[in-house]
């Protein structure tokens, strides 16, 4: 694709092919704020899990070790978003997809039976101790990952 096609497919609404000029990453624009706060969310749920483990497992094993998972769905999401390689996406969606059913789950769970958690996971009560931004980062980084998609060709247009 030429420079000037992609800046044409880039004005008519649509986004060019990954690698060419004025093409969408996953990592620029707003992209880069969403990194970052998974990133932050890795650090925190995996620093946290890990001191949970090791000082007090006996207290609530489900809980922490739910919460060391949060934190490696954290991990892949953010490098799956700084990648803007077929592969990245598809790590950032699994990511994002496993995260969004999680805090589901376990905040249905925490909520319907609060002796499953005797204290509280990341994904505990749809997020409420980080601000429920457990339950709404995976919706959007689905939703930024569909928005900087590529396009698809209309049926019967070769790509």
């Amino acid at each position: 694709m030429t420079t000037e096609t992609a800046a044409a497919a880039a004005t008519a609404g649509g986004t060019p092919p990954e690698g060419t000029p004025g093409a969408r990453r996953t990592a620029s624009g707003p992209g880069r704020l969403l990194v970052a706060v998974y990133a932050v969310f890795a650090v925190a749920a995996t620093s946290r899990a890990l001191v949970q483990i090791i000082t007090k497992f006996h207290e609530a094993p489900v809980a922490y070790l739910l919460s060391a998972l949060a934190g490696v769905v954290y991990i892949l999401a953010t490098i799956g978003l700084t990648r803007s390689s077929a592969v990245g996406r598809r790590l950032a969606t699994a990511a994002c997809a496993t995260e969004l059913v999680g805090v589901l789950t376990v905040g249905t769970l925490s909520v319907v039976d609060r002796d499953l958690f005797p204290d509280e996971a990341v994904w505990s009560v749809y997020g409420q101790g980080y601000f429920f931004l457990p339950v709404v980062l995976p919706a959007l980084g689905l939703w930024w990952l569909r928005r900087t998609a590529r396009p698809t060709p209309p049926a019967g247009r070769p790509a």
